[in-house]
């Protein structure tokens, strides 16, 4: 399994048209090849910041993705409301920390 999140510092009055716009596709990227999970988070302290978490089978569905129509459409609309460029790192998780 592929871990990704994308962290995206929106300008604050941009942030309306990107939640109306992730809403309106979450549910076709959840049903990409390979996604297994996406959630949305909000920054506890930036109310402008948000980050996607996601999962994926691996590397190639992630990249099978990012190579679709469906991105092709998303990532460029939401790209052009960013007030900061956007970080995005990929994980590998190792161990699960139980109490």
């Amino acid at each position: 399994m592929l871990i990704r999140v994308v962290r995206m510092t929106f300008a604050p009055e941009q942030v309306p048209a990107f939640l109306q716009l992730f809403h309106a596709t979450k549910h076709r990227i959840r049903q990409q090849p390979g996604c297994q999970h996406l959630e949305l988070w909000q920054d506890a302290e930036n109310p402008a910041v948000y980050c996607t978490y996601s999962h994926w089978d691996d590397d190639a569905a992630l990249n099978g993705y990012r190579k679709s129509a469906l991105f092709g459409e998303v990532w460029p609309a939401t790209k052009k409301l960013f007030a900061t460029p956007a970080v995005a790192f990929s994980s590998a998780p190792i161990a699960v920390v139980e109490k």
